[in-house]
């Protein structure tokens, strides 16, 4: 059966708290899930990304959600980007670890796809998935061909047409979500069932 474990490490501005989700059969993956806009009130418990972990364990996947420093029992204070990239490379390393060098998933919705994205340039995960990342807020970087981006046509934060205008010179699909706004409200569903679908008999 699936389990939680919660979990402390130490990161570079403090601790960092987490919660493992542990599948019911050897996992064949780590997945890191990062959490929206902390000063907007984005946690680990975010519905979309509590979505992700619980997606990634069914798929034997071991999922990871942690908070940002400065986010509810976490040490320090909000970076911008630069210092929760820091904070995604030392729960990644603390996961490989304690779990062993397994294939890497990095997945971020928001603030957390644009921290992901960065992240991704340090640790060349296996796949990336980004749920409506925070471009044109941030300064996105290319992604590679193989990132599944979801985005909501309605995205009241995340305008599609930024989006697009990102995804555009990379000649990078974009999964659009009809009627859909930025938190995703009743279309969790589709999330799982996008997720499970691209991964589903696709070698990491």
């Amino acid at each position: 059966m699936p389990s939680l474990q919660k979990f402390v490490v130490e990161g570079p501005a403090g601790a960092l708290e987490g919660t493992t989700h542990l599948p019911g059969a050897a996992p064949r993956a780590i997945a890191i899930v990062a959490h929206p806009l902390p000063t907007m009130g984005g946690t680990m418990e975010n519905k979309v990304v509590t979505t992700l972990a619980k997606t990634f364990v069914e798929l034997d996947f071991l999922a990871v959600r942690f908070n940002f420093r400065g986010t509810g029992g976490s040490a320090g204070a909000f970076d911008g980007g630069d210092g929760e990239v820091e904070d995604v490379l030392e729960v990644a390393n603390h996961a490989r670890q304690r779990h062993g060098d397994l294939p890497l998933i990095l997945a971020g919705f928001s603030f957390g796809g644009y921290v992901q994205a960065r992240a991704a340039q340090e640790l060349h995960p296996q796949r990336l998935v980004l749920i409506a990342p925070a471009v044109g807020r941030f300064a996105m970087p290319h992604v590679p061909a193989n990132t599944l981006v979801i985005h909501g046509e309605q995205d009241e934060v995340i305008p599609l047409a930024d989006a697009l205008l990102w995804a555009r010179p990379q000649q990078l699909p974009v999964v659009v979500l009809p009627g859909t706004e930025h938190f995703f409200h009743g279309r969790l569903h589709l999330i799982k069932q996008l997720v499970l679908q691209n991964f589903k008999g696709t070698p990491l």
